[in-house]
């Protein structure tokens, strides 16, 4: 027999209530059902996300950024290519541009570590999208984050509780870099979180983390990515992407990703 009693109401029905992602009638649907810790949660959030609206409405008149029309571009002319290579060698095509990606990528994993890893294109996708979110905002001045180190405890407590699990902030004070703060950005699934970083001489890097399809219970060694506006180290660790990025040697930066990995 088929069971029409609704599931429960969890904190993602709530969360995409607020972000104004669901279609009207699902909308509806879903706020008459709202109890009243419910109501006061998600009125509390939409909120907080109009305060964070109006306290950047300047950002939507500035001009974009001049990376992030450049990384754009880059991203279409790739894309194009690879929709070419499709049409021309199907499946033969396919799987020759695997095993180049694969074997090209083969030397980045470090003596010693194992575990499977998810679908490549998948990856190194959210690599790219960590090498973007880095372009886009270290070079601001006014607005590099949403939440500003000061507030600490409240931006690790925010982001914590938008993606779904219990984050650290790793300390890169050893290592000359100081935290500017984070940020909530958009993901494939779900929310993601940048945390910036920079150095006494003003040099930015940025951490940025996310649920990842294929990124199952088990661990992979670091990858690089540099086919994009600055390189990133990256890994996969208990259903989470991780991302470091910035425009260091290949060696400091994976000296910065190991110290964080060791910290998460």
């Amino acid at each position: 027999m088929h069971d029409s009693t609704p599931r429960p109401i969890n904190d993602n029905d709530l969360h995409a209530l607020a972000d104004g992602r669901l279609a009207p009638q699902h909308a509806q649907a879903l706020r008459e059902r709202l109890g009243a810790e419910d109501t006061e949660r998600l009125a509390a959030w939409e909120l907080q996300r109009e305060r964070l609206r109006t306290l950047h409405a300047g950002m939507a008149q500035e001009p974009l950024p001049e990376p992030l029309r450049s990384t754009a571009a880059r991203l279409q002319e790739r894309q194009d290519r690879q929709t070419l290579l499709w049409r021309w060698g199907g499946m033969a095509a396919s799987v020759l541009l695997a095993f180049g990606l694969g074997w090209t990528l083969h030397g980045q994993w470090p003596p010693g570590h194992t575990g499977s890893a998810p679908p490549l294109a998948s990856a190194q996708r959210f690599a790219q999208q960590a090498a973007v979110a880095h372009a886009v905002y270290q070079p601001e001045q006014r607005h590099p984050v949403e939440v500003a180190a000061a507030q600490q405890e409240h931006l690790v407590q925010w982001l914590s509780k938008r993606l779904g699990r219990p984050l650290t902030l790793p300390v890169l004070t050893a290592q000359g870099f100081e935290l500017v703060g984070g940020r909530l950005l958009p993901g494939e699934n779900g929310a993601r979180a940048q945390f910036m970083y920079q150095n006494a001489a003003g040099q930015r890097i940025t951490l940025y983390l996310g649920a990842l399809d294929g990124a199952g219970a088990g661990e992979t060694a670091f990858r690089l990515h540099a086919d994009g506006p600055v390189p990133a180290f990256y890994w996969l660790d208990q259903g989470f992407g991780y991302a470091l990025s910035g425009p260091l040697a290949r060696e400091a930066l994976l000296a910065l990703a190991t110290a964080v990995h060791q910290q998460l």
